[in-house]
């Protein structure tokens, strides 16, 4: 913790607050800027990291929702295509354009089947044809006209298509083109919205590895990760723990059921022929079950999801082996002419998608729309308890911004500042086009007696916050580089370690950077971090070692990532792999 927030924990005196955030995802985070923004004093807190939970599962997409238009969730596209917009001007350090191609097999099917969902039907997904496609994207460009960033739709025929997709499949007819977004980082700009509210609010805390102990009357305790305890009288509380809503709500002795939530699952290849064929696109296809996959460069490897299981249990979640059998052999259905196999695996993970309970028998269908069902008062609790129900990653700042307003208005406040154009962390101040991005990195490579290039890389991973790291105090250089991560260097870490509320290892490697993900991480890097973490948090040899411990054993158990001293795991047996079949 920072000596500024430490300093506002000392400050809270008899614990009183306006509005307890329990929850730090993409929900609770995006409510706790808003509200911070507006000047309301707010505490968030989490029982584990910053965006650690359901928010560091998503497919990692910033989009409109194409499918809802056939279960006639009109608003929920209307909404998600201007959020997505929005997203691509306030965060461009993460969030990018990603063109989409949809294989098409035949020119009518699905259109009666698709007049059923849309009066009601709970049946499976099916195959959808060029006719009812074209419809669907014209929709899709018509819903994302507002603020719009990106160019619309075209369907191409055959030819045209597997010239521009030539690993597809034979068996299509025609492919359709349309646009939606990509994020780079979900993880680090959850933290980067706490941080803005932090920065909007002197009065507002952020806590996380944090348990709440006890509730009595209006008074809740929570335990801090070092053991400090303290306590808070909140006005209001937000439940935003996602797929842990009923159990907080339980905790807090307002029972309920409101949570139905589904698993997805991912994985990432390294395949650098599937990536050079992408041409930086995604391909959104049916699997021959009619569920809807995707498959699409993510920093260098080809990322594929997702599944939709019915699960219920987000602590003990992975991807399992049906599931990867279930994507290996989609895309090799799609893409016959290239090889696919486990040993290209670098990495998985899974996640609760937190929806509404629902009696839907496909779970494709259960919407993603959100809600905020409020109980109120009762017995010798004084403060009403809002839910964050469902929701999308990509609707998250709409979401905080409805919210937010109920929020105001039961705290008899105004707001004072719209989130529609407020940046977020890194994007603050990012240069708008090529040629300021241009002179933004020259500028910075001179101060910073850098590379353009490394200035270059720098922004796009951090953003404007770049230049803070480059101008921070640090024993270490930029020029030292980590073992197997020759992109990141020890200055990066040793900034992150001090600035961005890390508690433990896995956070700098699993959340504030993409080290883990990319599989960039070796055991003597590992050892690299865990020393420069050690130095600037104060651990000894033992908690160092614990820490490295924990790194391993997570990467193993959750995302079937064991670490070596020889090689990172999107290097491991390249020689050995064969892309043709």
């Amino acid at each position: 913790m920072t000596a500024d927030l430490q300093q506002r924990f000392s400050d809270l005196g008899g614990g009183d607050i306006d509005v307890l955030i329990i929850g730090a995802g993409i929900n609770g985070a995006g409510l706790f800027r808003d509200l911070s923004v507006q000047g309301v004093n707010c505490l968030i807190v989490d029982k584990a990291d910053f965006g650690s939970g359901t928010s560091a599962a998503p497919s990692r997409l910033i989009h409109g929702g194409l499918k809802y238009l056939e279960t006639g969730e009109f608003g929920l596209v209307a909404q998600s295509t201007l959020e997505r917009n929005l997203l691509l001007k306030n965060a461009p350090h993460c969030v990018e354009p990603l063109p989409t191609f949809i294989p098409v097999f035949s020119w009518t099917r699905g259109i009666w089947a698709a007049i059923r969902t849309l009066f009601g039907s709970k049946t499976a997904p099916r195959s959808r044809g060029a006719v009812l496609i074209k419809i669907g994207l014209r929709l899709y460009d018509f819903f994302g006209s507002r603020d719009r960033v990106m160019p619309k739709h075209r369907l191409i025929l055959k030819k045209q298509a597997r010239k521009e997709m030539p690993h597809v499949t034979p068996a299509i007819v025609a492919g359709g083109i349309y646009y939606d977004a990509k994020i780079s980082r979900p993880e680090r700009l959850v933290y980067e919205l706490v941080r803005d509210g932090l920065d909007a609010n002197p009065k507002s805390l952020a806590a996380n590895f944090t348990t709440m102990e006890t509730v009595s009357g209006g008074s809740l305790t929570f335990r801090q990760a070092d053991g400090r305890e303290f306590a808070v009288k909140p006005k209001l509380v937000v439940n935003a723990a996602g797929p842990w809503i009923d159990h907080v709500n339980a905790a807090l002795g307002a029972p309920s059921k409101m949570i139905g939530g589904t698993k997805g699952s991912h994985i990432l290849l390294d395949h650098p022929e599937l990536v050079r064929s992408l041409n930086g696109h995604m391909i959104y296809f049916e699997a021959d079950d009619g569920r809807i996959c995707l498959v699409y460069s993510y920093l260098g490897l080809a990322l594929v999801g997702s599944t939709d299981i019915p699960a219920d249990n987000p602590d003990d979640v992975r991807c399992e082996e049906p599931e990867t059998d279930y994507f290996l052999e989609s895309v090799r259905s799609l893409l016959p002419t290239l090889r696919f196999d486990r040993d290209q695996i670098v990495y998985s993970y899974s996640g609760i998608r937190p929806l509404p309970a629902s009696d839907a028998t496909a779970p494709g269908l259960i919407s993603r729309d959100h809600s905020a069902p409020v109980k109120e008062p009762k017995g010798n609790r004084p403060f009403p308890i809002v839910s964050l129900v469902g929701g999308k990653w990509t609707t998250f700042r709409g979401f905080a911004e409805e919210v937010a307003d109920t929020v105001l208005s039961r705290l008899q406040r105004n707001r004072n500042e719209s989130t529609r154009y407020l940046a977020i962390g890194g994007g603050k101040g990012f240069p708008a086009d090529g040629e300021k991005r241009g002179h933004w990195i020259k500028d910075l490579a001179a101060k910073a007696s850098i590379t353009i290039e490394r200035a270059d890389e720098l922004l796009g991973r951090y953003g404007t916050t770049a230049a803070a790291i480059l101008a921070s105090a640090s024993v270490h250089s930029d020029d030292t580089r980590l073992t197997g991560a020759p992109q990141h260097s020890f200055k990066e870490i040793d900034w992150i370690t001090r600035n961005e509320l890390v508690v433990h290892l896995a956070d700098i490697v699993l959340r504030r950077t993409t080290l883990a993900i990319e599989g960039r991480l070796t055991i003597e890097g590992l050892r690299e971090i865990a020393g420069i973490a050690a130095a600037a948090l104060g651990w000894d040899a033992a908690r160092a070692e614990r820490e490295i411990a924990d790194v391993t054993g997570q990467l193993s158990r959750f995302h079937g990532q064991v670490l070596t001293s020889t090689a990172p795991a999107a290097e491991r047996g390249k020689a050995h792999r064969f892309t043709a079949k």
